[in-house]
C-alpha cells in the first residue's frame, strides 16, 4: 500500500506541479471540483489504471473486458479519480469516451505505471522479464491484414506476454487521440495528441482480368477507359480525402463501390470491371493483370502515430518497431518496378 502511495504521490507532483501551465492546473472542464490542489495520498494508482484502460480503448465496456470489470466499475472509478484530483479526466466524444486536456497530460505521466506493474509481475512470477501488456493498433483493412499482422505474430512469438488487439478502420484518427497505441493511417495523422512520422509511400493502380479486358478494344490511353465502370470506394462514404481519386480518371464512373477493399478485389477478380487497386494487392494476384501503370499511379503516403502516453511502454515500442521492419523489407511490395 505504501508502494502504491507514492507511486500515485509521483504522478500528482508531476501532474499538478510546476511543469504544467497554471490555465491547465486552474481549468475545471465544466464540472465542478475542489479548488485546492489534490493531496497525492487521496489518489489511488489502480484509480489511474483505469484511467489508462480507457485512454486505450476509448470506451467503458472495452476497458472493463481489458480490466476484467464491470462497466460501472471502470465508471466509479473515474469519478474517484476525478474526484480526487479536481478535475475533469473524460469526455463524451462520437466515438466513445475521449481524454480532456488535463487528462491527456494525467494519462500521459501515468503511463509508466503499468510498466512497473509488468515488472513486478515478472519478478513474481520467478524472474521473468518478458515484455507484457495489450498493444491495440489501428490499421487500413489491407494494410493491416497483409502488413501490420505479420509483423504482429512475429513480436508474440518473441513476447508471449504481449496481447495484441488490431482494429481495422481507414477513417480519420479522433482528434483526441484515444482508443488506440498505435495507429497506422493514410495521409497525414491530424491528432494532437500523437506523436506521427511518416511510415511509407504506397501506390494505387488500375488492374482486371484478362478475360474482361478481352471482351473490350484495347485500352492503350486513358481516354480509353470511358468505356469501363470503375471498382473503388463508395464516394458518398469516403472519410479520407486523400482516397477521393475517382474524380481523377475523367469520364469512368464508380459501378462497383464498396468500402471494403477485399470487396473491391474480389469485384475486379470476377470481371466486374477494371479496380483502383492497392498495388501490394494487384500485383501479387496471379488472376489480374495492370491496366495503364505508367499513366495510373497514385503516390498515397501511409503514416505511424503513437499516443503520447503509450510511447513510453516496452511492448508498444516492440511492435512498433517491428511495423517498421515489415515496411523496410517489403518497400518494393509497396511501390512495385515497372
Amino acid at each position: 500500500m505504501r508502494t502504491a502511495g507514492l507511486l500515485a504521490a509521483f504522478v500528482v507532483a508531476l501532474v499538478f506541479g510546476a511543469g504544467i501551465p497554471a490555465v491547465l492546473r486552474a481549468r475545471s472542464y465544466a464540472k465542478p471540483m475542489a479548488t485546492s490542489s489534490p493531496h497525492p495520498l487521496d489518489v489511488s494508482t489502480d484509480d489511474l489504471r483505469f484511467l489508462l484502460a480507457v485512454a486505450r480503448t476509448g470506451r467503458l465496456v472495452s476497458a472493463a473486458t481489458l480490466l476484467d470489470v464491470d462497466h460501472t466499475t471502470v465508471r466509479r472509478r473515474i469519478d474517484r479519480l476525478e474526484s480526487a484530483l479536481g478535475v475533469r479526466l473524460l469526455d463524451r466524444g462520437a466515438d466513445g469516451w475521449e481524454l480532456t486536456e488535463i487528462g491527456r497530460l494525467v494519462a500521459e505521466r501515468s503511463a509508466p505505471l503499468e510498466h512497473i506493474v509488468e515488472q513486478v509481475v515478472g519478478a513474481a512470477s520467478g524472474g521473468d522479464q518478458s515484455l507484457r501488456g495489450t498493444v491495440r493498433i489501428v490499421a487500413p483493412e489491407a494494410f493491416g491484414t497483409l502488413f501490420v499482422v505479420p509483423a504482429l505474430t512475429r513480436v508474440q512469438a518473441r513476447h508471449p506476454g504481449i496481447t495484441i488487439e488490431m482494429v481495422t478502420s481507414t477513417r480519420p484518427l479522433s482528434l483526441r487521440g484515444s482508443g488506440y497505441d498505435l495507429a497506422v493511417t493514410v495521409g497525414s495523422a491530424a491528432s494532437s495528441r500523437a506523436a506521427a512520422e511518416p511510415l511509407a509511400p504506397y501506390a494505387l493502380r488500375l488492374y482486371a482480368t484478362p478475360d474482361y479486358l478481352a471482351k473490350f478494344p484495347p485500352i492503350r490511353t486513358i481516354a480509353d477507359l470511358e468505356a469501363h465502370q470503375l471498382v473503388f470506394y463508395v464516394d458518398a462514404l469516403l472519410t479520407v480525402r486523400e482516397l477521393d481519386l475517382a474524380p481523377v480518371l475523367t469520364g469512368m464512373r464508380v459501378g462497383f463501390g464498396s468500402t471494403n477493399v477485399f470487396s473491391q478485389l474480389e469485384a475486379t477478380r470476377l470481371g466486374a470491371g477494371i479496380g483502383l487497386l492497392h498495388a501490394f494487392m494487384g500485383e501479387a494476384d496471379p488472376r489480374l493483370v495492370a491496366v495503364l501503370p505508367r499513366e495510373v499511379d497514385f503516390r498515397l503516403q501511409l503514416s505511424l502515430s503513437v499516443r503520447r502516453d503509450s510511447a513510453l511502454i516496452e511492448a508498444v515500442a516492440a511492435v512498433r518497431a517491428a511495423i517498421e521492419e515489415e515496411v523496410r523489407v517489403r518497400a518494393a511490395e509497396l511501390i512495385p518496378l515497372d
